[in-house]
């Protein structure tokens, strides 16, 4: 599989996750027990915003240097679209987060170390998924085809309003981690782990945090066959995607809030699924340049929000 990342470019991009997640968790270590401040997930969404966006013009500068112009433009938008389509469909995270925290009445303060493990373990997660994706679509080409027809069919779910609302008790790694391990009743503090009477006792703060990265799991299923509609480089599937995912703490305390103004935002979702979708299936029939896929991508988000501001400003007015 042809790839434009060598070993200076991985360095390079697990050297500036590595600085940027030491300089978040000292922010929260030096903030720990307080409450995330709209004001202050949007100057850290700012800042992930923007390091997303100096990485892809670093790249930019250094493919123009070492392949040319054509493949630097060609590879930049392939990474750009392909964080835009990640960090959209990261929105959907948000929306299962809250109702987690929700279930478990777990408090604003205790939300910031769940989130920190969890982009972590995501982290970890979605790079061994992606590396695994790309062996598989290396080996078996026919595997974009079933990636394609699975978009299709979420798009489809997503414009026909068939996301089910889950009922936390009626989960069943729920049920099969209490019925596996000792839980204590309630939270204790920050703990994951407490010892009473001798015995190693897990809180409902360590399951809080399992159902966080098992959402992303089930999440990955979705976004990662997405990108790999829009760039099969796996070098680029992997910035895009972790860039996304690193902005995704701050994204949930901006967004917690309007999550549920949000009002387009399945629909909008769901017509960039069955775009991606149909891409793939149409795969050796047409090829798309990638601009047209990165200007759909943006224009699609725009009408959304759009739509859903008008929206909003309706039921106030009413």
């Amino acid at each position: 599989m042809e790839t434009i990342g060598n070993l200076w470019l991985y360095v390079a991009f697990f050297g500036i996750v590595i600085v940027m997640l030491l300089i978040d968790f000292l922010g929260f270590k030096q903030k720990q027990g307080q409450d995330v401040s709209i004001k202050q997930a949007a100057y850290w969404s700012v800042a992930w915003v923007s390091v997303a966006a100096l990485f892809g013009g670093g790249l930019w500068l250094y493919l123009q240097q070492t392949v040319g112009v054509t493949l630097a433009n060609q590879k930049t938008m392939e990474y750009f679209a392909g964080y835009l389509l990640e960090k959209s469909l990261a929105i959907d995270n948000v929306f299962v987060w809250l109702m987690i925290f929700a279930a478990f009445a777990i408090p604003a303060a205790l939300q910031r170390k769940i989130l920190l493990y969890g982009v972590l373990g995501a982290i970890v997660l979605r790079t061994l998924f992606i590396f695994i994706g790309a062996w598989f679509v290396q080996e078996f080409s026919w595997v974009l085809y079933i990636f394609g027809a699975f978009l299709v069919y979420t798009g489809f779910k997503f414009l026909k309003g068939q996301e089910e609302e889950t009922n936390i008790e009626d989960i069943k790694l729920l049920k099969w981690l209490r019925n596996h391990m000792r839980i204590t009743p309630q939270l204790e503090g920050d703990k994951f782990f407490v010892r009473q009477n001798g015995l190693l006792w897990a809180t409902p703060l360590f399951l809080v945090l399992i159902l966080v990265e098992a959402s992303d799991v089930i999440f990955a299923v979705d976004s990662i066959p997405a990108i790999f509609a829009v760039t099969s480089d796996p070098f680029i599937v992997l910035t895009a995607n972790l860039m996304a995912i690193l902005g995704l703490r701050a994204m949930f305390f901006l967004l917690a809030g309007a999550a549920t103004k949000l009002h387009y935002l399945p629909y909008g979702l769901g017509i960039i699924l069955l775009f991606i979708g149909a891409k793939m299936l149409l795969l050796d029939v047409f090829h798309m340049p990638i601009w047209i896929s990165l200007s759909f991508i943006v224009i699609v988000l725009a009408i959304t929000a759009y739509l859903s501001l008008r929206h909003n400003k309706k039921q106030l007015q009413s």
